[in-house]
């Protein structure tokens, strides 16, 4: 299948690997059967590979919608976005659809679909951030003008969608990883061990992922390898990383970190790319 060079992210994400793309991709295997995300956030990963046959996972509901919401009902999807003003009490008062439960529920795919992604491309540095309730608490951006219906990009993306086979699922990662078998190929971006104790952000899904679930996920990166199925997994290069996956291949990579909340903290970062092959 070839590659179409207008698929791209949709959305912004904390940690999202548009900037280290080029480097990621040297370690990625040639050839395999089913491709594997169970992290997928931004999927900047998905759309440069484009894989023939993929299952994709994010434990975040809203995000994994959007995706549904594009290979399905694109146009529908592009209209409601044309809604949309760049106003802040404006801004302010579409955030606050979810405060309210039982008429947020009320909200179709495509209106759910189309808030998170006016949100996400106008709140402050493109965070998709929540409160332990669930409910999307990132600022106003005060950008001039955001391009909240990038039409180009959602019909490329719903195009390559059904064109191929692509499994999108919304659990737990070791759920999302059960069918996985040899020849297949999977790539793991977890939320990052945090460097310091300031620079932890896990705000993308209420439950948060701490060191136990990395350690979690280590685990099950052994039951692939012992299953004879590559894994390429990405994440910082904290002591506690590099000893965790000291029996594996790593790479240290450098990546220029754009959302932090702290201005001064930005800049490049150590990163690093743990493979079994």
């Amino acid at each position: 299948m070839s590659k179409n060079k207008l698929v791209a992210p949709v959305v912004k994400w904390v940690g999202g690997k548009r900037q280290i793309i080029d480097e990621i991709m040297k370690y990625v295997p040639t050839n395999f059967s089913t491709y594997y995300e169970p992290f997928l956030g931004g999927g900047a990963v998905l759309f440069e590979l484009q894989p023939k046959k993929a299952v994709v996972n994010d434990i975040n509901a809203e995000l994994m919608n959007i995706y549904v919401v594009i290979k399905k009902n694109v146009e529908e999807l592009i209209d409601d976005l044309k809604q949309y003003k760049n106003e802040k009490e404006y801004f302010y008062r579409i955030r606050e659809r979810d405060r309210d439960k039982e008429q947020y529920n009320k909200l179709t795919p495509v209106q759910r679909a189309s808030r998170i992604i006016y949100l996400n491309k106008t709140c402050y540095n493109g965070l998709f951030r929540v409160n332990k309730n669930g409910e999307f608490n990132a600022p106003f951006g005060n950008y001039k003008n955001p391009n909240i219906v990038n039409e180009t990009t959602l019909r490329a993306v719903s195009a390559y969608f059904n064109k191929a086979k692509i499994r999108f699922v919304c659990q737990d990662f070791q759920e999302a990883l059960k069918n996985a078998r040899k020849g297949a190929f999977v790539y793991l971006d977890p939320p990052y061990d945090p460097v310091s104790e300031t620079s932890s952000f896990t705000g993308y899904y209420k439950g948060g992922f701490d060191r136990d679930e990395q350690i979690s996920l280590k685990q099950v990166c052994d039951k692939l390898d012992k299953g004879g199925i590559r894994f390429l997994l990405s994440n910082s290069a904290t002591d506690f990383i590099l000893d965790l996956y000291q029996d594996y291949r790593i790479e240290v990579i450098q990546a220029k970190r754009a959302i932090n909340s702290k201005g001064d903290r930005r800049g490049d970062v150590d990163e690093v790319l743990v493979m079994n092959f």
